[in-house]
Order: structure tokens, then sequence, then C-alpha cells
């Protein structure tokens, strides 16, 4: 009998804790399906931008070929969408993961590869490839110091890959054009960048409690 009572007390207190759980099991049940329901859409977005990106600078590289940039410099013309789309590959690692970023960007060297002329394919798939996964490697390293330090420098690694390889195979002139390509690069990193960071703090300080 003695024995008998801890063992009674014990499943009575297991089946009251199954009954009512506490407060933060009710809503930590409900987080997986709302995270799910939040990351398709950014998911689905940033995959989006990536592919559009993608496709840009190549038809504007193949049709438009040289123009001018500014201060006297020359550029191809998808260079802006180019350095868009490394921003994009970004914003696709940080949404869906490593492995949905390889995927796309096999899937961005294949598209590459069929949207340009034989040279032009070649150069195009090489250093989608090549520039996409040095921007990869460094974006990893660099994001537990946080999201724009990550974009910015693997930016700066995987954009002067990208135009000097790039360049050099597709047959332009490289020490021409590179300064150019690399100028508009860097606009298209920074711009992006700083809007989104000057967005981040604005939110942060429209949402901070009252007396804080």
């Amino acid at each position: 009998m003695f024995l008998a009572q801890p063992r009674l007390k014990g499943r009575t207190s297991l089946v009251t804790a199954h009954h009512h759980p506490p407060p933060y099991a009710r809503i930590w049940d409900r987080v997986p399906a709302t995270v799910t329901v939040i990351r398709v859409p950014r998911i689905t977005a940033a995959t989006a931008a990536f592919t559009t990106t993608v496709v840009a600078a190549n038809l504007l590289t193949n049709h438009v070929g040289l123009v001018g940039v500014g201060f006297g410099m020359r550029a191809t013309a998808g260079t802006v969408a180019a350095g868009l789309t490394l921003l994009a590959r970004d914003w696709v690692h940080h949404t869906a993961g490593r492995r949905w970023v390889l995927a796309c960007i096999g899937v961005g060297a294949l598209a590459s590869a069929l949207l340009a002329t034989p040279r032009l394919a070649l150069a195009s798939a090489a250093t989608f490839g090549l520039s996409e996964l040095a921007d990869l490697l460094v974006y990893q390293r660099l994001y537990a110091r946080g999201w724009a330090l990550a974009a910015v420098g693997s930016n700066t690694v995987g954009a002067p890959v990208d135009t000097i390889v790039f360049l050099a195979m597709a047959g332009f002139p490289v020490w021409a054009a590179a300064p150019g390509q690399l100028w508009v690069k860097a606009l298209a990193t920074i711009i992006p960048v700083a809007l989104v960071a000057c967005c981040r703090a604005l939110l942060r300080h429209r949402l901070r409690p009252p007396g804080r």
C-alpha cells in the first residue's frame, strides 16, 4: 500500500500535466506551421529574383554588348543584373539554405548556357558557377557577423571573379571593361544593402517597446 500510493500520485500528476500543458507549449505547437507559411513565400520570391536577374544579365549582354556607365568607363549591358544576381543568391541562401542555393546555381549555369551564343554560353556558365560558389563560401563564413557584412564581403569576392573570368572567356577587352564592370557591380551591391539596413533599423526603432 505504501509503494502503490506514490505510483498513483505520479500517474495522476502525469495525466494532469498531459491535459493541462503550460502556456508556452501551445505557442510552441504553432511555431513550425507559422514558420513554414512565412518561409515559402520568401523562398519563392528569392528564387524568382535570382532566376530573373540571371536571365536578364545574359539577354542584355548577348543582345546589347558594351555600354557606357559614366566617368568614361564601359561595361557589358547585363552588369547591373549580374551584380544583383550575387545579392539574390545571398537572399536565397538566407531563406532556403545551402542545398537550395547549390540547386539554383546549377539551374542558373544551365540558363546562362542556353541564353547566349556558344562562346558567351561557355563564358557565362563557367563564370556563373565559379563566382557564385566563391560568393557562397565567403557568405557562409561571414554570416554569423551579420547579413550586411556577409552580403558585401561575399560580393566583393564574387564580383572580381565574375568580371575577369567572363570578360576573358567571352572575348571582351578585359582591362578596358573591368573597371566599369566592378564600378556598376559595387553600386548594385552597396545601394540595396544600404536600403535594407536602413529599413531594418527603422523597423527596430518603431517596434521597440516604449521607454527603451
